[in-house]
């Protein structure tokens, strides 16, 4: 590793926007201490910048070179199996890797800024004996007590605790230290963001035949994991596959190796965290946690414990793909085919794909497991690449729930209006409370009215900085303002419409806030509790609400898209769908997809209990494929027919997309711009690659920019990356002009 010289080299890459890497010399004093996956401080231009190692040259030809200043941290942070993940999250997504570096090492760990917090523990002294003990009750009465207590200490213990124990302050605990009748010593404590709760030790519960088979075949790939596929495991809702997971990470932890559980979002946690502290109450350590709801200290000591070796199991939003275990024996994708694992800004990684490449780079079993899966992991396990296991039935031979299609057209027409709870609903309603049992309403939108129209020139309020227009809130928090869900600006409702001056605004369409409160009035003695992005602000709110409703004190939950998933509250036997249509109609190849997903997924609250449940969807469009084919349960008969358009289409699983986006607050620079790039791409990419129009997107303006939409097509993916790459380097943008690159993208707003 060394030059002739004797000098050692590394290669990094710096936190900066500079799309290369760059070359240092090693200090001698610091030869032994660096390697691969170290952090550093190196000399950047005029200033001092940290950096990541990512090889050890034999040589360098860089003229001039400069030596790193300093290494940050003690031990290597970065694997050599997590580079490897970083450069092809590079070369896939198409982007520079130092915003992938960004992902996989969290922003706490990065800047080392951040360290253990540190907390004086007291102990008693060794020499005190009864005459001073005496001395001090007739001198300082205060400080006798205090010793006193300390004498009785069995171990050290935080000198906070016992001072508020004992309501006794600071300076009389110094007193002591002074006179040498105490002891105080510093010591690193961990943040454990669960540190106090208690978890009910669960042992294994017995499986039944399907879940015997699949747990079967995923300790058989444990045995020999460098040949195993990737297994989709695709039960039914209840079918218990949360129960497979629990007892395949025991497999995998008996072989010495550890694991990684995905979860589609932290709203899925509490449950899942419950389940697995609880089948893994011995080791509490052993489980660590990666959300976005961590503080900065807590990420510090989970990300520590994760590295250390303490923690063998992660559970986790999308990023904890890239938690630095070693050994890591088996990746489980829960939900897979849901959208929150896509990232939404760069790097644009897809966290289900991201664990089956990481998979195979550490040689280890991946199980992605979904009721729903997803159209694309569906076709790999179709044509082989991926291990199909299916479970058919819930667990304890529980009914799948009856759905019932209310057409909302109809009770229109009887109503003169727009419903919100038709009168079946509301019957099937009235009837559980009676029996207290508890329902679930669902819709995917907030607020109170979606939009303020006026009812003389038909103008709405808009946003003037997005083209969707603004939401009606009657909750405290915004009292009585229309707000944007796209970049948060806010506005006071008019008296008068500002276009044609009338007093003629009425309130249009509705969200969860007025649901909650429609219900509330209707059902009068019911206890009603809202469940969604404007109600859950609060750390603890959603955990509040979950638990309130787990113990009864809740009979009807309306929400979001929050409570869709993964949830298991036996005494719900009532779902009702305010409206399918929603999500349906939007601009969006997947939107069929999304909605059936989405039925599937809030039907199966239904029914986890004794008695059998009920499912009410209330839509416009009772005959769309998606509603009929997941009334019936009938995913298979879904996928075919939806696979046949996306073939006809050339769309995803048969070819691959990227999205581009021009953007800019001056319309006419990003259309320019973007009309550019699509000449320049047209004569980059071979005829092989389908290449859209530049058009302007179907959200054409967000948070005060216009945007412009490139789609294209095309089966080699990696290649289609490069070509995209090398024509944006090679193309100058006006300053105020920023494009986005965006391979497989899950939403084409």
């Amino acid at each position: 590793m060394n030059h002739e010289d004797g000098t050692r080299y590394v290669r990094v890459i710096v936190d900066r926007a500079i799309h290369r890497e760059l070359d240092y010399s090693v200090p001698e004093n610091l030869a032994d201490r660096v390697g691969v996956g170290s952090r550093v401080r190196v000399p950047f231009r005029d200033k001092s910048a940290l950096a990541t190692v990512v090889a050890v040259p034999e040589q360098s030809e860089v003229k001039g070179i400069r030596s790193i200043e300093a290494i940050v941290g003690d031990a290597p942070i970065l694997s050599e199996q997590l580079l490897e993940l970083a450069r092809w999250i590079g070369t896939y997504y198409c982007c520079p890797i130092e915003a992938v570096m960004r992902s996989v090492l969290p922003q706490v760990i990065r800047r080392a800024e951040v360290g253990w917090k540190k907390q004086l523990f007291v102990q008693p002294a060794s020499n005190v004996d009864q005459g001073e003990m005496e001395k001090l009750r007739r001198r300082a009465p205060r400080q006798a007590e205090l010793l006193e207590a300390i004498a009785k200490l069995e171990k050290p213990v935080r000198a906070a605790e016992l001072l508020r124990q004992t309501s006794l302050d600071n300076q009389t605990l110094r007193a002591l230290v002074k006179r040498g009748l105490a002891e105080l010593r510093e010591e690193a404590v961990v943040r454990d963001p669960h540190g106090d709760e208690q978890f009910i030790a669960t042992s294994n519960l017995v499986l039944n035949e399907e879940q015997t088979h699949a747990l079967n075949e995923i300790e058989q790939a444990l045995q020999a994991p460098e040949n195993a596929r990737p297994i989709l495991l695709h039960g039914v809702t209840g079918s218990g596959k949360t129960e497979i997971y629990l007892q395949a990470i025991c497999a995998a932890l008996d072989r010495g190796r550890t694991a990684i559980v995905l979860v589609p979002e932290i709203s899925l946690t509490p449950q899942t965290v419950e389940r697995f502290k609880g089948r893994f109450a011995e080791a509490q350590d052993a489980v660590a946690v990666l959300h976005s709801h961590l503080s900065e200290g807590e990420r510090h000591d989970e990300w520590h414990k994760i590295h250390s070796g303490r923690a063998r199991i992660v559970i986790g939003a999308r990023s904890a793909v890239f938690a630095p275990l070693k050994n890591l024996g088996l990746i489980v994708v829960d939900e897979e085919h849901e959208t929150t694992y896509k990232q939404e800004e760069a790097p644009r990684y897809h966290a289900r794909d991201l664990a089956v490449v990481r998979a195979k780079i550490e040689k280890c079993v991946v199980v992605l497991g979904s009721a729903t899966p997803s159209l694309e992991s569906y076709h790999n396990a179709t044509i082989g690449k991926y291990r199909l296991i299916t479970l058919t039935q819930r667990v304890d031979q529980k009914q799948m729930p009856l759905m019932r299609v209310v057409d909302l057209r109809q009770e229109q027409r009887r109503e003169k209006k727009a419903t919100i709870v038709s009168e079946r609903l509301s019957q099937a309603i009235a009837d559980r409370l009676e029996k207290r049992e508890q329902t679930i309403l669902f819709l995917n939108r907030r607020g109170f009215s979606t939009s303020l129209l006026c009812s003389n020139c038909g103008e709405a309020r808009n946003c003037p900085n997005c083209s969707v227009a603004l939401t009606f809130h009657r909750h405290p928090a915004v009292a009585g303002r229309l707000s944007c869900h796209l970049c948060g600006h806010s506005a006071a409702v008019p008296n008068k419409c500002p276009a044609c001056g009338q007093d003629a605004l009425i309130y249009h369409g509705f969200g969860t806030e007025k649901v909650e409160s429609t219900v509330a009035q209707i059902f009068p003695k019911a206890v009603v509790r809202r469940m969604d992005a404007d109600s859950m602000t609060r750390k603890e709110a959603y955990r509040e609400t979950l638990r309130n409703f787990r113990t009864g004190k809740i009979d009807i939950l309306v929400g979001t898209q929050m409570i869709a998933k993964g949830l298991h509250f036996p005494n719900v036997t009532l779902v009702g769908i305010i409206n399918a249509d929603l999500a349906l109609h939007l601009p969006d190849f997947r939107a069929g997809e999304r909605t059936f997903q989405l039925l599937t997924q809030v039907a199966g609250r239904a029914g986890r209990g004794e008695t059998a449940g009920e499912v009410f969807v209330q839509t416009y469009t009772p005959f769309s494929p998606s509603i009929q084919f997941a009334r019936h349960h009938d995913f298979a008969g879904y996928f075919q027919q939806e696979l046949e358009f996306r073939e006809r289409c050339d769309f995803p699983p048969f070819k691959h997309a990227i999205l581009m986006t021009v953007r800019s607050a001056h319309e006419g620079r990003a259309k320019l711009s973007a009309e550019t790039l699509k000449r320049r791409l047209s004569e980059a990419l071979p005829k092989e690659f389908t290449l859209g129009d530049a058009t302007p997107a179907p959200l054409e303006k967000l948070q005060g920019q216009f945007r412009f939409h490139i789609l294209i097509r095309g089966e080699a993916i990696m290649r289609l990356s490069r070509l995209v790459r090398e024509t944006l380097d090679k193309l100058p943008f006006p300053e105020d002009v920023t494009v986005a690159v965006d391979v497989d993208p899950y939403q084409l707003l």
